[in-house]
């Protein structure tokens, strides 16, 4: 029962089975609309810095980051330096996690968070494209198109709250490493949490 109640975490998770992109190569290119229908697209903040954030609202893990205000932090330190900030939203209809616009935008306001966009992603390209297999999963995108982050938030993998405050958050980390000018220290790490609900 132990082992069946961590596997349905996600603490064990097979990533999708396709590439991952890799360090320091250009990030997958994508198009999708977001939770007011707007279409967005990678392209589009060329020049800025990009982080994607994979998220699935009935996650324990998300619920870690999201109800302890972690995740909000990071984004706001993200977006005050200037960054773009994209939560992608991957699980498929019928799936935990799967939103329409308004509920992702009733998420968005409830939990205070301050995403630049909400990506609606049902049908799973863009996850698939990244690989993301966890919620959250988180990637950084330089001002060149180049992937310079993949992994996860952290180096707590636990759905614990109480972690939080003696983790290093990688993407704060990367970001400083990356205003700084210097070679991220840690590019690509670990991630964790419930499996990405794709559709099939």
């Amino acid at each position: 029962m132990r082992h069946l109640i961590i596997m349905s975490l996600g603490v064990a998770i097979a990533a999708p089975a396709v590439a991952a992109p890799q360090i320091g190569a250009p990030a997958p290119t994508f198009t999708a609309r977001d939770s007011n229908g707007k279409v967005v697209s990678l392209a589009q903040f060329r020049g800025k810095t990009v982080v994607l954030e994979w998220n699935n609202p009935g996650c324990p893990f998300v619920k870690k980051h999201y109800e302890s205000a972690n995740m909000q932090k990071t984004q706001r330190a993200a977006l005050a330096q200037g960054a773009v900030w994209l939560t992608v939203n991957s699980g498929a209809p019928g799936k935990q996690g799967h939103v329409d616009g308004a509920a992702a935008n009733a998420l968005v306001k409830t939990a205070g968070a301050a995403p630049t966009a909400y990506i609606l992603d049902p049908t799973g390209a863009v996850g698939k494209a990244y690989a993301a297999s966890t919620t959250p999963h988180m990637y950084i995108v330089d001002g060149r198109g180049i992937l310079t982050y993949k992994g996860g938030i952290d180096d707590k993998p636990t759905a614990n709250r109480a972690d939080i405050a003696s983790a290093r958050n990688h993407v704060l980390a990367a970001l400083a490493d990356m205003k700084a000018g210097r070679k991220l220290a840690m590019a690509d790490t670990r991630s964790y949490g419930c499996s990405v609900k794709y559709a099939g």
